[in-house]
């Protein structure tokens, strides 16, 4: 009888290093819950080859958007639990759920590795006729909810000016569009006053087809020295967008463990890291562990800033 337990213990051992082994079989998905050509699709593309070379397996992305980006997410959270569905996300998972868009949750998925940092960039229409935040303050303070803002409601593109909204005493009008693509097209065609972009759009205002106001960071920016920060202009607002892969809750250990080593490899990467800075991004990495823990932090964050800006739904 010991003998037979101890087989059928050896066996069910040896099947599961197997299963490890073999991990992963086929190609694995990345959900990026927006169209192809935003910011965070350019952010995965040249991430997927280098995770592709570490993890062992074709990569393939698959743009799901929809729904401020709740489409992805609810794909994402209804996949398998088997490591070869993989979630791109940022701040917007946050945000969304606790303005009543989504009933998606960062707590649905498992964290895997964070692996970057973009700050925004506060952009308006050369149609409009102000040249700077000054002009703009004076303008908005005579024709209160009047300036038109693009932005992805209840995602970053919304939080990020309505923070600047609050901490300068102004109000502004908001459109919908699906995520930065749309938004891009529709200040570069007039039909918008003001959005929120990054150093992706640079050159742009060179061309003189957009122009920067002012950037979200503590200090000016190297690559664009001549745009002031929102700090020193005294609106007290700093704000990034941080991009990382959840996995659907229930992914083996052993399969995230995997996961994260490939992800830390591939974040590594020189290539990945030219890639980020034409995104005008930073590579900044945190394992399933630190990830963990700023998710929780960035939660608790956003759900503030839902009910401060008075759109806290849940």
């Amino acid at each position: 009888m010991k003998r037979f337990l101890a087989a059928i213990a050896a066996a069910a051992l040896l099947t599961s290093l197997t299963a490890f082994a073999a991990y992963p079989e086929r190609p694995i998905k990345m959900i990026v819950p927006w169209a192809a050509g935003g910011d965070t699709d350019n952010i995965f593309r040249p991430f997927a080859p280098q995770f592709q070379k570490h993890v062992g397996q074709t990569v393939v992305i698959a743009n799901v958007g929809g729904a401020s980006g709740t489409k992805g997410a609810k794909e994402a959270k209804e996949s398998p639990p088997d490591g070869y569905t993989l979630y791109s996300v940022h701040e917007y998972i946050h945000s969304t759920y606790y303005t009543g868009v989504a009933d998606v949750n960062y707590t649905d998925f498992e964290p895997i590795c964070l692996i970057s940092s973009t700050p925004s960039v506060l952009t308006a229409s050369p149609k409009t006729p102000w040249k700077d935040w000054k002009a703009l303050l004076e303008d908005a303070k005579k024709r209160p909810g009047q300036i038109t803002v693009g932005a992805t409601l209840g995602s970053t593109s919304h939080f990020f000016p309505a923070l600047v909204e609050k901490a300068a005493g102004i109000k502004f009008k908001y459109v919908s569009y699906e995520g930065l693509a749309p938004r891009m097209n529709a200040i570069l065609g007039g039909h918008i006053d003001l959005t929120d972009s990054n150093l992706t759009q640079k050159g742009k205002v060179e061309a003189g087809q957009l122009r920067f106001i002012a950037i979200a960071t503590e200090k000016r920016n190297a690559e664009i020295p001549n745009v002031p920060t929102l700090k020193e202009l005294g609106v007290n607002v700093v704000y990034d967008v941080n991009r990382g892969l959840l996995a659907p809750k229930g992914t083996p250990a052993d399969v995230l463990a995997k996961l994260e080593s490939a992800c830390a490899a591939a974040a590594k990467e020189p290539a990945f890291a030219e890639a980020l800075k034409k995104q005008g991004t930073a590579a900044r990495y945190l394992g399933r562990k630190e990830y963990s823990q700023w998710l929780k932090k960035n939660d608790d964050l956003n759900k503030t800033l839902a009910k401060d800006l008075g759109l806290l739904k849940r």
